[in-house]
């Protein structure tokens, strides 16, 4: 049987974060058509392999968040699957099971992420075919009547299921209640709201006995909305961040690695870096990264200009700026 409070340490490995490669194939699609790209199974294919492919990705990147396609994929023009190939370069592989997040019934606007059906079963199988840890993501939506109770509630239960379960099958599940930065609202909402949700996510982690010390938790930092007429600096952005985790994260969580939720690829990196710089020491948990647009923004725009070394490179830069964002030492 796998250790896998080693696995999750493996995951938040100081200097290391997680690359989440993990986009539905409408979400990849979206991405694509922006730039005028083709999406296909082929085209994806190519894309992520050149991603996976790049020399040294395994100094600053522990993990790769896979989509179900990607992961029943070869390396391109190679007998490898992306797992294995992973696996040789020393990089975990995960998986995201949910199946997405759907209209909560009687509740207007809100979202429950589905998926939960069948769900042991294919966790057995995709242990099987190499997965070490998974991902599922809540989202909780901020505007002027939500989110409600049975909203947070619901998700912070799915979240505990779906991780038992991860733990029951010898995989680390990713905990991900993210709180939209959607909207106009300030950064004190989003502080009530991500606290709420925090507290709710650990009270049924707990009751359904996850063991906390085998799992990563994926937040959002406390930001005020994209719209908000109040914008802050990142010094209230890393202060409020890190109080509303030290109320609500236990010690013995391994690692928070972040999201990076519609900031673009600088602000990622430089909140990260000031989190790090200012509460590294005192934090009881890793402070790190699991970015998705934050490390590939870059790099597609350079794929769409049918350039693979740029793609790497551009891939290689963001994850070392961000390497440096866990060490505290992005200048």
């Amino acid at each position: 049987m796998k250790n896998l409070q080693l696995i999750a340490q493996k995951m938040v490995a100081d200097g290391k974060g997680i690359l989440a490669a993990d986009e539905s194939t409408p979400t990849c699609t979206k991405r694509f058509q922006a730039l005028e790209l083709e999406s296909t199974e082929l085209s994806r294919n190519e894309y992520r392999s050149t991603l996976f492919t790049s020399s040294k990705l395994e100094n600053y990147i522990s993990g790769v968040i896979l989509f179900d396609e990607t992961f029943h994929q070869n390396i391109l023009n190679t007998k490898k699957t992306i797992p294995k190939y992973l696996k040789e370069k020393d990089i975990l592989t995960g998986i995201k099971v949910d199946k997405g997040a759907k209209l909560l019934a009687n509740h207007e606007n809100e979202k429950i992420t589905e998926g939960l059906d069948g769900l042991r079963e294919r966790l057995k199988t995709y242990h099987d075919q190499g997965a070490d840890f998974a991902k599922w993501r809540a989202v909780i939506t901020i505007n002027e009547n939500d989110p409600s109770e049975a909203c947070i509630y619901s998700n912070a239960h799915a979240l505990a299921r779906y991780a038992s379960l991860c733990q029951e099958n010898n995989i680390v599940p990713i905990v991900e209640p993210e709180v939209l930065m959607d909207g106009n609202h300030d950064i004190e909402k989003c502080y009530e709201i991500s606290n709420k949700t925090l507290h709710i996510v650990f009270q049924e982690l707990t009751k359904l006995k996850v063991d906390l010390q085998a799992m990563i938790l994926k937040p959002n930092m406390i930001l005020p909305a994209l719209n908000s007429p109040n914008q802050v600096n990142d010094d209230v952005i890393a202060e409020m961040t890190f109080d509303v985790l030290i109320k609500n994260v236990p010690k013995e969580v391994p690692g928070i690695a972040f999201l990076s939720g519609g900031q673009n690829s600088n602000s990622a990196a430089e909140r990260l870096n000031r989190l790090n710089q200012l509460y590294m020491d005192s934090a009881p948990w890793k402070l790190t990264f699991s970015y998705g647009r934050a490390l590939q923004q870059d790099a597609l725009s350079n794929w769409a200009k049918k350039s693979n070394k740029k793609t790497q490179d551009a891939l290689i830069h963001r994850a070392k700026m961000n390497h440096l964002s866990c060490l505290g030492k992005l200048t």
